[in-house]
């Protein structure tokens, strides 16, 4: 089998894609690695093969937008400068790539393997790494401006998702996405993330049930698989540095804003007056060091990139944005979590995290030296998060997340009827 991997996104979008890569190939499978140019020297490192989706290089300067992180508009910034671009590149590379042994894995956001599988016909799982992803009339995601929660009545939740798809999504998406179908002889499509970005062959949702309980709505094609936890620990160990720093003292708290994130200032002087307000040293973590405080102190280091999987474990607590990537390895390492969301999945992962009782958030107005010291002095005090922390990590120590996202890609393969126009 040849399966072509498609993701749109960040490190956070790209490392489950890796590590189901490896995964694959480790069991004799060929895999290629389809997304932005930033990432193929990982994918190399990792033994995949590798195809740029976005040659004009793009995504990465979206992020210098600041508008990108906003609760509401960061929506439309990433649709238009980030996902619509990518229709007609990734389409093209599915139908240039994609042979009779071939399956497409796709993120969320990757709509031109979508439009690719029904027009050629090609096998899709559509994989979504976060929960909020899912539409439900039951206990649904907790998504900024909107209430969707088991306590609304139904008509409400529809009138609200109705709306979103009327007055912004559909606006947004469907005049570039229906004009791409038009033009390969495909009908128009409305309302595209309520159904019609799902693959009707197979989609994966990327997490535990603990994580978030299936609801009776859900997609019947879909696996929940458990968190993928792919971080690059497998290609090297941490640097003499990092562990250097580590062994000298107690478990630091680690912060990041995302490793997207470029606008990250203020987050990192709250997280230094914080270490200090705590008597904690700190480990910050971010690829753009100009984010940082100019003189740090001698117990706050800052390092590029460390493997989550390795620091958290060795770490009093995390601080970060509720991306779903750090939620989850927060959650495996059994440490509590403090976020602050900013837009996307972020708020739904940031109320999950509440309700398991392993952390807890503040909103970006509120993310404050003495609020973030005072949350977090309560967090690693707590005997009730320390039990909700241990009870999530031995959870997580169960999954085999990879390994059920292969098996239930080699099952469509298998069960696919493979009829490529114009493929030998």
């Amino acid at each position: 089998m040849h399966a072509l991997l498609v993701t749109v996104g960040s490190a956070g979008d790209v490392h489950p894609f890796v590590g189901l890569g490896r995964a694959l190939t480790g069991r004799g499978h060929r895999a290629t690695l389809v997304t932005n140019a930033y990432f193929e020297p990982l994918a190399r490192r990792a033994g995949l093969e590798f195809i740029d989706s976005s040659p004009d290089g793009k995504f990465y300067s979206v992020l210098n937008n600041p508008h990108v992180w906003h609760r509401f508009r960061g929506f439309g910034i990433i649709m238009r400068e980030a996902v619509l671009p990518l229709l007609r590149p990734i389409y093209d590379i599915v139908a240039e790539h994609a042979g009779p042994d071939t399956v497409v894995v796709a993120s969320s956001l990757a709509l031109g393997a979508r439009i690719a599988q029904e027009k050629l016909r090609v096998p899709l799982a559509t994989v979504h790494l976060a929960p909020a992803v899912f539409r439900t009339d039951y206990d649904g995601p907790r998504l900024p401006g909107a209430a969707l929660g088991a306590r609304v009545p139904v008509a409400l939740k529809r009138l609200q998702y109705w709306l979103a798809d009327r007055v912004v999504i559909d606006r947004i998406l469907a005049p570039a996405v229906n004009g791409f179908r038009a033009e390969l002889g495909l009908p128009t499509q409305r309302r595209l993330l309520k159904d019609w970005w799902n693959s009707p062959q197979l989609v994966l949702g990327a997490f535990p049930e603990w994580f978030a309980p299936p609801q009776p709505d859900r997609p019947p094609q879909t696996v929940l698989t458990g968190f993928p936890l792919y971080d690059e620990g497998d290609l090297g160990e941490p640097s003499d540095e990092v562990r250097e720093f580590i062994a000298a003292g107690g478990p630091p708290i680690a912060f990041t804003p995302g490793s997207a994130n470029v606008h990250g200032r203020e987050f990192f002087a709250v997280a230094v007056e914080a270490c200090h307000r705590l008597g904690r040293r700190g480990v910050l973590l971010t690829r753009f060091p100009d984010q940082l405080p100019a003189n740090l102190p001698n117990t706050v280091r800052h390092f590029d990139f460390v493997p989550f999987g390795w620091l958290l474990p060795r770490s009093a607590a995390v601080v970060h944005h509720g991306g779903i990537g750090s939620t989850a390895q927060g959650l495996a390492a059994g440490v509590p979590q403090l976020l602050m969301p900013l837009g996307f999945d972020q708020f739904d992962n940031a109320a999950r995290i509440e309700r398991l009782g392993c952390g807890d958030w503040l909103p970006l107005r509120r993310f404050t030296a003495a609020n973030v010291t005072a949350v977090l002095a309560r967090l690693l005090e707590s005997p009730s998060v320390a039990e909700a922390c241990r009870r999530t990590a031995s959870l997580s120590r169960g999954q085999r997340a990879l390994t059920a996202m292969c098996e239930a890609i080699e099952r469509l393969g298998s069960a696919t009827q493979r009829a490529i126009p114009g493929v030998a």
